[in-house]
């Protein structure tokens, strides 16, 4: 590790000082399964993190360096000439391969050179409306995916010629290649990049697929929106993803649902949010407007008189439906706009100059806490 006061090894690999043997490999295994690649593609940290493991496993695993620690300390170490170097190492792939010989050697990183390979997730969008979300809806999805080849079957070679053993790496479907470390000389394994890890090749390639087994070709599928589906949300169909290789299985599509906002409505969890504008003097004496609900349709809504700006009208049952429970939806709750009138006439300024003088403070008691309006004016619920 670059930092100039590295960390106790026995703290990074979280064992006792006295741990034995079996129990800091396991330690270690643990954490290198934790910072794997695979795992860790998007943690900038993950190279780092692996180093500073992988110098506390060589100081514990090591009877000589750790003796040295446990009385001298890192200090100890560097006067020596025991301090573990990593230096060498061009990626975090290169350091498991030095210490477990490839990401396969972990066990459930990767497929075994030359065996069936799962095939890769495919992933789409799907653009639906607030209306179509709460309907549900059937729908098709295109996109591009990766087949099995008709022609070939799969095996990538032309039909009625054989399927030969890769002469490179005699079947294995992985190269083995010795190299220097600083844990002294390692074997090194990668997939053959003749067979591409299957171990065989076409004597004569498929004219069809070139001898790779597989095609690319436009596909089609229907998938049932649910009712209620939220925006952002997932569809997965099991095994309509890109073929697998070497009669691997099939990926999964996952369709990400991706909801347009609309010009009516907001949607809270399961329930749905509009705004009623609502001139003064009807908010005064009450009456009934229409509000928009889903679909585009009127709804009529009784406005209580005196109702004040922000107040909250909830209509039961008018929100979205609730995903895998259709029968139960959630609420409409109508937040009230009161509008104070502009640009008057002489006529109107008149009148609203007697009511302006006839008010009493009967008329505009108010039973509510401060706390209580200002959560009703900046969006609180009553």
């Amino acid at each position: 590790m670059s930092s100039t006061l590295p960390r106790d090894p026995y703290e990074v690999l979280g064992v006792a000082r006295d741990a034995d043997e079996t129990t800091i490999k396991k330690s270690f295994r643990r954490l290198a399964r934790e910072l794997h690649p695979d795992v860790n593609a998007h943690d900038p940290q993950a190279e780092e993190k692996f180093k500073e493991a992988a110098e506390a496993y060589e100081i514990l695993s090591d009877p000589k360096r750790r003796e040295v620690y446990d009385r001298y300390g890192h200090e100890g170490l560097r006067s020596g000439g025991m301090r573990p170097n990593f230096e060498g190492f061009g990626s975090l792939g290169d350091l498991f391969e030095a210490f477990f010989g490839g990401a396969g050697a972990f066990g459930g990183f990767g497929a075994a050179a030359g065996g069936p390979l799962q095939g890769e997730d495919a992933m789409i969008g799907l653009d639906i409306d607030l209306a179509q979300a709460a309907a549900g809806m059937p729908a098709q999805v295109s996109f591009e995916a990766v087949h099995t080849c008709e022609r070939c079957g799969g095996d990538g070679a032309e039909p009625g010629t054989p399927v030969e053993t890769c002469p490179k790496c005699e079947g294995s479907g992985v190269l083995q290649v010795a190299v220097r470390s600083p844990f002294g000389q390692v074997l090194r394994q990668s997939i053959c990049d003749r067979c591409a890890g299957d171990g065989r090749i076409p004597q004569t390639p498929c004219s069809v697929c070139d001898g790779r087994g597989r095609v690319v070709r436009p596909t089609t599928l229907s998938v049932d929106v649910p009712a209620g589906i939220a925006d952002g949300q997932r569809i997965r169909l099991q095994g309509r993803g890109h073929a697998g290789e070497r009669g691997g299985p099939p990926g999964d599509l996952y369709i990400q649902v991706r909801i347009a906002p609309d010009d009516h409505l907001i949607r809270d969890g399961d329930d749905l949010v509009t705004v009623l504008d609502v001139p003064a003097p009807l908010a005064a004496l009450g009456g009934t407007l229409p509000v928009t609900v889903l679909g585009g349709e009127a709804l009529d809504v009784r406005v209580p008189p005196g109702t004040q700006p922000g107040e909250v009208i909830t209509i039961e049952h008018q929100g979205m439906p609730v995903l895998r429970r259709p029968t139960r939806r959630g609420d409409l709750r109508v937040v009230v706009n009161v509008v104070i009138p502009r640009r008057l006439d002489d006529a109107q300024r008149e009148l609203l100059q007697r009511l302006a003088d006839s008010l009493t403070d009967e008329n505009l008691a108010a039973h509510e806490t401060v706390g209580a309006k200002l959560r009703r004016l900046f969006g609180g619920r009553r």
